[in-house]
């Protein structure tokens, strides 16, 4: 399993620039499309005070970003020393 989850789903362009952006620092991650793995939206909601935001995206150390910036996502990265 990744240090990092990321839950999305392919109709959402801040899902793909989130992925993207992740890729091109070759980092690993679990991806969870909301749309088609049974249960992942209820969890986001969950995640989020019953809302279904994503891109919501869960770290090792259990913080969350919802519907990060790239710059959010790059300081939340740093923090954890993963780039």
């Amino acid at each position: 399993m990744a240090n990092i989850i990321l839950y999305g789903a392919d109709w959402c362009p801040d899902c793909h620039r989130s992925r993207n952006y992740l890729d091109q620092l070759k980092l690993s991650y679990d991806y969870i499309d909301i749309d088609h793995t049974p249960g992942a939206s209820e969890e986001v909601a969950k995640l989020n005070n019953g809302q279904k935001s994503i891109p919501t995206i869960i770290f090792e150390d259990q913080s969350k970003l919802v519907e990060p910036s790239n710059l959010e996502l790059k300081t939340k990265l740093k923090t954890l020393g993963l780039i």
